[in-house]
């Protein structure tokens, strides 16, 4: 399964972009600030031009991993219930940064370098978040289980 985040609207606090699904649009995400950060940087580099919890990721592909407990959601109820016992997605080997996640939210403060998922009908925001990342994450899983590997591109 492949997964394309294009960053859309870098404004001062936030990021929205557009999320397609091997192909197809799927939703709206919300991130930290792009400060135009690379995977090809060094990590001198990003760790120098990086605010801890308010920096989007680098750009670059990574692989995502449905098989971690998340330790912020793990021991939530509805994440055990509707994640695999609190499985949420994570992508891998992102330089600088460790335990980013997939995972619903409505406001850029909710992000804390994390992707989230919903509809962009506010400004700054993204609703339904637990709907669309359901469905994602129900998808993403289903590929999981057929052995399919996942990745996300952030472009």
């Amino acid at each position: 399964m492949k997964l394309l985040l294009d960053r859309k609207w870098k404004k001062e606090g936030y990021t929205i972009g557009q999320l397609y699904v091997d192909g197809i649009f799927f939703s709206n995400t919300l991130e930290d600030k792009d400060r135009g950060l690379t995977s090809s940087m060094s990590l001198e580099e990003i760790k120098r031009i990086k605010k801890a919890g308010i920096t989007a990721i680098p750009t670059g592909t990574y692989n995502v991993r449905m098989d971690i407990t998340s330790p912020k959601y793990g021991n939530r109820e509805w994440f055990i219930k509707n994640c695999n016992k609190g499985k949420v997605p994570r992508l891998e080997n992102v330089p600088g940064y460790v335990g980013i996640l997939i995972h619903p939210g409505n406001i850029a403060e909710h992000t804390d370098g994390c992707i989230l998922v919903g509809k962009n009908d506010v400004k700054g925001k993204v609703t339904k978040s637990k709907e669309y990342f359901l469905s994602l994450y129900n998808k993403m899983y289903n590929a999981y289980k057929k052995g399919e590997s996942i990745e996300i591109t952030v472009k």
